[in-house]
């Protein structure tokens, strides 16, 4: 039985954790310096020491064979570096940290310590991505020569997360592509199975804006006027999710413990997930296109947007001997020879958002890493510790390349 410290029991390592029990794991430790958080995590493992913060777990002796760690993403650099340093096998939640730099540290403590580990690239270990990846390495399509690919952030998602929430500010947290699209550029950087040698990038924060706001609109939804018209009401986004127990780990939970209404409009008279959207002190991107040139001069193009409802990513897959196009759900597969078109079900297992489990994605990604420390194989894990560097890298390219509005060459 693998043992588990969770070092940060917030809504993903809290998820993390549940899924690691049901895969035959046991958690042991729990590092959380946030009192309600700690308890409510000792109440879901009653089993475990727990400790104040990370710092405490490092100061003793190894006491599980891995970590999760899913602290916030500034937070991420000395716990995996000197946990990794002790021995344990580590479990990284996305973005591996917010300097460039600090990500290569991780990496190269990982390596010193031979430990296994793993980014929490979720998108890669849906039964979607699976089939779409077996497709390609079959040779169903020829070479890959374009890609296009669409995430749909979704417009109360972002909202929540990026205008009113922890990573709504760069400063506070990091940029938009780092801080939710490394997901896909490391998605791309797997299917076309090739590094991204060049980008280019535009996009900004269009809507939500001071100048945007409405008139007569107060800095409360709750005080608002025009809240009953407004697509981003944090009334009644957050009220209609009471009674969905999905929706109560997340977002509810990252608003209030206490998942009543009663709860709630207390959070959103208090909170921060309360204010206008117009009226927050934001500055993250809300729309982004970026161009990918990887080696041996494939192309793709990728669109992040929060103009959207909340779904599954969009993809185009265009090859030498056919083409194909998928929806989190559904494969598209067209022939070039025969002219052929067929349909794969590759139904999700659950909806495209945390709160769901990003279609199987953090299911498998957990079963993985647990079985990779089992067999102590980190070729188990579907992202190396240098792809995953890959990936945050080309993300910093592309920032590079929306600020300065130049092509940037990746070394």
């Amino acid at each position: 039985m693998v043992t588990l410290a969770v070092v940060g029991a917030g809504s993903r390592g809290n998820t993390y954790a549940g899924h690691a029990v049901r895969h035959g794991a046991r958690v042991v430790a729990v590092a959380e310096p946030d009192p309600g958080r700690r308890a409510r995590a000792g109440e879901a493992h009653p089993e475990a020491e727990l400790l104040p913060g990370w710092r405490e777990l490092a100061a003793r002796p190894r006491t599980a064979d891995a970590v999760i760690i899913a602290t916030q993403d500034a937070d991420h650099v000395e716990p995996a570096v000197r946990l990794a340093g002790l021995g344990y096998h580590v479990l990284l939640e996305k973005p591996m940290a917010v300097r460039e730099e600090d990500c290569v540290a991780i990496v190269e403590a990982a390596e010193r310590a031979g430990v296994v580990f793993g980014v929490c690239h979720v998108l890669r270990y849906t039964p979607y991505t699976r089939a779409t990846k077996e497709l390609i390495d079959s040779g169903a399509i020829g070479e890959i020569v374009s890609v296009q690919h669409l995430e749909p952030v979704g417009w109360w998602h972002h909202a929540h997360s990026f205008v009113r929430g922890n990573w709504r500010r760069s400063d506070l947290a990091t940029f938009m592509l780092l801080a939710k699209s490394c997901h896909d550029l490391d998605w791309l950087h797997h299917i076309v199975g090739r590094k991204v040698v060049r980008t280019s990038s535009f996009g900004g924060l269009h809507h939500f804006r001071q100048e945007n706001r409405p008139d007569g609109a107060a800095a409360r939804c709750l005080d608002c006027a025009v809240e009953p018209g407004c697509p981003y009401s944090a009334k009644r986004t957050y009220l209609s999710f009471l009674g969905d127990p999905d929706r109560a780990d997340w977002p509810l939970s990252v608003l209030t413990p206490d998942i009543t209404e009663e709860g709630v409009l207390r959070a959103l008279r208090e909170g921060p997930y309360g204010r206008c959207v117009y009226d927050c002190d934001n500055d993250v991107v809300d729309h982004q296109v970026v161009n990918l040139e990887f080696e041996g001069g494939a192309t793709g193009s990728f669109t992040m947007t929060a103009f959207t409802p909340s779904a599954f990513r969009k993809t185009r897959i265009f090859g030498t001997r056919g083409s194909i196009e998928g929806d989190g759900n559904d494969l598209t597969v067209t022939d070039f020879v025969t002219g052929a078109t067929r349909e794969i079900d590759v139904t999700a297992q659950g909806g495209p958002s945390a709160a769901d489990g990003h279609g199987g994605g953090d299911g498998g990604l957990v079963e993985a890493f647990l079985e990779a420390v089992r067999r102590r194989d980190p070729g188990l894990i579907l992202s190396a510790p240098r792809e995953s560097l890959h990936s945050h890298q080309v993300a910093w390219a592309a920032e590079r390349a929306r600020l300065t509005g130049t092509v940037v060459t990746l070394p």
